[in-house]
């Protein structure tokens, strides 16, 4: 994006213009062109080379299959971001931030379920078996937890990413994500620390406009990735087919045809033998899959830092895991960190045992029809 006329486009939004000299942070320093009548002028050329930084690391997460959370609740950004999110299919937040909504994720996906369970009752017909108070009670409970939840209903488990508008305001989310080695992106102003910010985009975080071409940026890069997943995604499907062993029945054909000719025997045999050779010539690739598969965070309950416990202590496959003992993988989390010592990993040797089986959508529907993985 690092074109002059892309930095006239980021001028005309008002990207450049800071906070009061006397409301600064001197961490922001080397992102600041000048001071002019008492405000301090954003570097725009700084601004387009992080933004693109940003843009590319976003991209690969999404074409990576993970989601990125957004966390707006000022009033100037919440419904530019709910409207550019919501293209691109991420969750947000616009309204407050629920406490532990990353830290106790697990309590923040009961109050998710609950929100479904009120929808079943509604299908169901048990709904229309409740008094009128107790109808309208559920009703009301419902229109909160949408109000606060609603956008987040599809993330079942933690973010690959969170992205912030006004780090000052959000502080709770970006302490949260940083305890928990989330990466984090950020528009950051003058007045913010820019030190907690893995991807900072030094920018305007006051001014609708400046939020909206940020946005824009970010969901185009967003929109790119999940673009090449949904391509490559395609193209093994395409290559798996091309790949599938020839039916039996076409193998008898061509050895019946080939009788007439010894070259066509030749080759029919060869047919033959690969055939019949092909499934063991799988079988290790298969194995070789199951021990180096090491996205263990598809497992409920299962963070990127608890991923990083199990993993320096052996636990680097679901095959492994799934043999492992709960007690013993509780010992190891206690060792490695107190914080981790209230997990309850009870479930996590069946839920790696769909996974090494290749079950992912059978672990999905378990995941749902139980509280955050808790039997």
């Amino acid at each position: 994006m690092a074109t002059e006329a892309e930095v006239k486009d980021l001028l005309e939004a008002g990207v450049h213009f800071g906070h009061l000299t006397r409301k600064w942070n001197p961490n922001m320093a080397p992102y600041i062109y000048m001071e002019r009548n008492g405000i301090h002028v954003i570097n725009l050329y700084k601004t387009v080379a992080k933004l693109d930084e940003a843009s590319e690391a976003l991209k690969k997460i999404a074409a990576s299959g993970r989601k990125i959370l957004f966390v707006a609740t000022k009033k100037q950004a919440k419904d530019i971001v709910a409207e550019k999110v919501s293209a691109v299919n991420m969750p947000y937040i616009t309204e407050r931030w629920p406490g532990g909504m990353l830290t106790n994720f697990v309590t923040i996906r009961k109050a998710v379920k609950k929100m479904t369970s009120i929808d079943r009752m509604k299908k169901d017909g048990t709904f229309d078996t409740l008094s009128k108070k107790e109808r309208l009670q559920v009703e009301r409970l419902r229109a909160k937890l949408e109000k606060n939840l609603g956008s987040i209903s599809d993330m079942t488990r933690l973010p690959g990413a969170i992205f912030v508008v006004d780090t000052m305001r959000e502080h709770i989310a970006v302490k949260e994500a940083e305890k928990l080695n989330i990466p984090i992106f950020a528009m950051v102003d003058t007045n913010s620390d820019p030190k907690p910010i893995d991807y900072v985009i030094p920018s305007n975080d006051d001014a609708s406009k400046s939020i909206a071409i940020i946005m824009s940026e970010v969901t185009r890069a967003i929109a790119e990735g999940l673009a090449e997943r949904k391509s490559e995604k395609a193209s093994d499907k395409e290559g798996k087919e091309a790949d599938a062993p020839q039916p039996a029945k076409e193998v008898k054909a061509e050895v019946k045809e080939a009788k007439a000719t010894p070259e066509k025997e030749t080759v029919v045999a060869e047919k033959e033998t690969a055939v019949a050779e092909e499934p063991k010539a799988k079988a290790p690739k298969k194995e070789e899959a199951a021990t180096t598969d090491i996205d263990l965070t598809l497992i409920e309950g299962i963070g990127p830092k608890t991923a990083e416990a199990l993993l320096n202590a052996g636990l680097n496959s679901f095959e492994i895991l799934s043999e492992a003992d709960p007690e013993r993988i509780k010992e190891i989390l206690t060792e490695a960190s107190s914080r981790l010592a209230h997990l309850d990993p009870g479930s996590w040797p069946k839920q790696a045992k769909m996974a090494a089986e290749g079950k992912l959508e059978e672990l999905k529907e378990w995941q749902e029809s139980v509280k955050g993985g808790i039997e």
